[in-house]
């Protein structure tokens, strides 16, 4: 009975698992979340970029009991890595250090789309992590 409940217990956890999205800014990051299926992602923070980037992501990540995270792989219209990246890869190294599962999602304009679907605000950077976060979300859908 107890290996029943336990075996029960462990598919649930594995189909129940949120995962964080991660738009890297030099002034600012967003994160956005998913709900429990891995299925919608919602923008919840803005963060200020500063040396205790790493440290307010985990325990954001803690809090909403994060699984994986998502970060943005920024590229210029040619398809090449852009300024940003070298920084956002070595955000991704960090978070991967402190034990996270860290996968980069090709984004281009999230920002600008965030911002054309609600206009300019303080959660402009969360809402382009949400777009990040859904498209991984979507594209992993049945793996």
């Amino acid at each position: 009975m107890f290996s029943h409940f336990a075996y029960i217990f462990n598919i649930e956890y594995t189909l129940f698992m949120r995962h964080m999205g991660i738009d890297y800014g030099s002034k600012r990051v967003g994160i956005a979340v998913s709900d429990e299926a891995g299925e919608f992602a919602m923008p919840l923070i803005v963060l200020n970029t500063s040396k205790n980037l790493v440290k307010e992501i985990e325990d954001i990540a803690k809090e909403n009991k994060v699984v994986e995270m998502v970060m943005g792989e920024s590229k210029n219209y040619k398809g090449e890595a852009n300024a940003i990246l070298p920084e956002s890869m070595n955000l991704k190294k960090d978070l991967e250090e402190a034990g996270f599962t860290v996968h980069f999602e090709p984004e281009f304009m999230t920002s600008a789309n965030a911002e054309r679907f609600q206009g300019k605000n303080d959660m402009l950077d969360a809402s382009a992590a949400a777009l990040i976060l859904q498209s991984y979300l979507d594209t992993n859908k049945n793996k």
